[in-house]
């Protein structure tokens, strides 16, 4: 495994790491959850992600249940949680330093932890000022319950103001934005967000790297039985991904991408992977599974990022068409 520095922060957290967002008590039960997590971890992941919305709190539970059947020590792991959405109540969702304290305080008991390492904003609240919503923050970690704060899909002007309000007040700035980035969604990571590395130094945990399974490859046939997008729930996704012409284009890019995967004789979702993980503005890169074969054969993508040579990543660029303008090329290793 590969460890990377959390934006200006000394926390190292694995360049994969591994989320519960959609399979944790909705496609998996904890024993398939269990092993999952276990193979992520024997595999060198440190960073666990998870929220207070993920399956209405029960994915908290599950992963708090593991970490102690599992026996982990406690540094040895990177944790978050995410608040916004924790309940039906007036107060139990949004940013207002209510909700900021007692769902990070219920996020904690689910998990069975005494702190974070991690909490995020999980949306920006336009009811609640940045202001209280800082202060809020920082007081989570003054209290011990987390260790750091970030975002996640606020505007590069959301983050830039929280910043500047800490610096102004003597808080603890955001530290980490966590938005959605793989080979079809490259705008907010490779443009806007750009100016920010160098002058916050901006770490990134992004999410859906293989574009909701649709850089799996595994739809290119129709949808599987049991997958995401056989979900009623998820019957929006499967419309905006597989029946517009939008996805259908992009259908047609992963079949291409697939034909480079094939050359270098590995899956799909590995080429995917890597091809996130090579962008060093990507301090780590939450993968998901719903069955354990599926984390082994993802956790294998750490050793591609070294294959991806300027010439692929050139090939790669002309299959995918849509680099970000006005943006100098994305840093890599």
């Amino acid at each position: 495994m590969k460890y990377r520095f959390l934006g200006r922060s000394g926390l190292k957290v694995s360049v994969l790491s591994f989320g519960s967002w959609v399979t944790f008590g909705e496609q998996v039960g904890e024993d398939a959850a269990y092993e999952s997590m276990k193979i992520a971890y024997d595999a060198g992941v440190n960073f666990f992600d998870n929220a207070e919305a993920y399956a209405d709190g029960q994915s908290e539970i599950i992963m708090g249940n593991i970490i102690k059947r599992a026996g982990w020590k406690r540094s040895d792991l990177v944790l978050s949680t995410k608040i916004f959405w924790g309940g039906e109540g007036p107060n139990d969702q949004g940013l207002s330093f209510k909700h900021i304290k007692e769902g990070t305080e219920a996020a904690l008991q689910r998990l069975q932890t005494d702190y974070v390492d991690l909490i995020f904003c999980h949306r920006p609240d336009k009811h609640t000022p940045i202001e209280e919503t800082v202060w809020a923050m920082n007081q989570m970690i003054t209290e011990g319950k987390a260790l750091y704060w970030g975002t996640s899909e606020w505007s590069a002007g959301e983050i830039r103001k929280a910043y500047d309000i800490a610096r102004r007040d003597h808080l603890r700035p955001p530290l980490m934005e966590q938005p959605q980035y793989n080979m079809f969604h490259r705008e907010k990571v490779e443009q806007e967000f750009a100016p920010l590395y160098d002058e916050i130094r901006l770490g990134t945990t992004i999410w859906s790297p293989l574009a909701s399974g649709l850089l799996t490859g595994k739809y290119n046939d129709g949808i599987p039985e049991g997958s995401r997008l056989a979900m009623e729930e998820y019957n929006w996704l499967r419309e905006r991904l597989l029946e517009t012409e939008d996805g259908r284009q992009k259908l047609k890019k992963v079949q291409k991408l697939a034909k480079i995967a094939d050359e270098l004789g590995i899956p799909l979702s590995q080429l995917a992977l890597a091809w996130c993980a090579k962008n060093t503005d990507v301090s780590t890169v939450i993968t998901g599974a719903s069955k354990p074969e599926q984390v082994e054969q993802n956790m294998k993508a750490v050793e591609v990022i070294d294959l991806l040579t300027p010439d692929l990543m050139d090939a790669i660029e002309t299959v995918l068409d849509n680099k970000p303008e006005k943006t100098s090329d994305f840093r890599t290793n």
